[in-house]
């Protein structure tokens, strides 16, 4: 149902381009309609993502601060597993650039893996119940809930960042859920980003009219 256009091939390749195709039963026209609306809702998905993880590591950091009494709370605080890898990585990475390995320019460089991982099962007696349930003043469920939230939202990011289709998701659950979690950290900033969010608007422009469901 069409040829397939030389920029599909040679620019995204074929096998990138199959599961448009495939959800439109492979109508060329359909799919490439569909290609660039999936670029669109994934560009629109990039604020509330991006509120939520500066307010994540924020809302951590700060709490780590105070408990520890230190900027640099990583070097004292009972990392496990991947934790002082991850943060020699964000040095290196610092010292690669040029830049000095300060405490904001480390927090920062931490990806947003770290920072769920905080709130994993690892952490719960070490950081969740002396210090980290404070940075989610707006949250009173378990950390295990939170976690998996964190975690989805966290593997929805990894998707958009590296460019995968999400046209197949509900988006409009994904973009319930990050709103929820930046309301568990900041009222003030789920306010603000209620101006700027270009999901809803987006989604309504979906191929076929199908909203943002599956």
């Amino acid at each position: 149902m069409g040829i397939e256009p030389d920029w599909v091939r040679d620019a995204l390749s074929s096998s990138r381009f199959a599961p448009y195709l495939a959800k439109v039963d492979g109508d060329m026209t359909a799919a490439i309609e569909l290609y660039w609306w999936n670029v669109d809702i994934s560009a629109a998905f990039y604020m509330p993502l991006h509120c939520l993880e500066v307010a994540l590591r924020n809302a951590i950091h700060q709490r780590l601060v105070a408990a520890f009494g230190q900027d640099d709370w990583w070097r004292v605080a009972p990392l496990q597993k991947k934790g002082p890898y991850l943060v020699a990585d964000a040095r290196r990475k610092l010292a690669d650039r040029g830049r000095p390995a300060t405490a904001d320019n480390v927090v920062a460089e931490l990806s947003l893996g770290f920072w769920v991982s905080l709130v994993s099962r690892n952490y719960d007696r070490d950081l969740w119940v002396p210090h980290l349930y404070k940075a989610f003043p707006h949250y009173g469920g378990s950390r295990g809930d939170l976690h998996d939230g964190l975690n989805t939202v966290l593997l929805f990011r990894n998707r958009i960042m590296h460019h995968e289709p999400i046209h197949h998701r509900h988006l409009e659950a994904d973009h319930r859920t990050i709103c929820r979690l930046l309301g568990y950290l900041s009222a003030g900033m789920i306010g603000q980003l209620a101006s700027y969010d270009r999901v809803e608007q987006v989604l309504k422009l979906r191929p076929g009219g199908r909203g943002g469901g599956r």
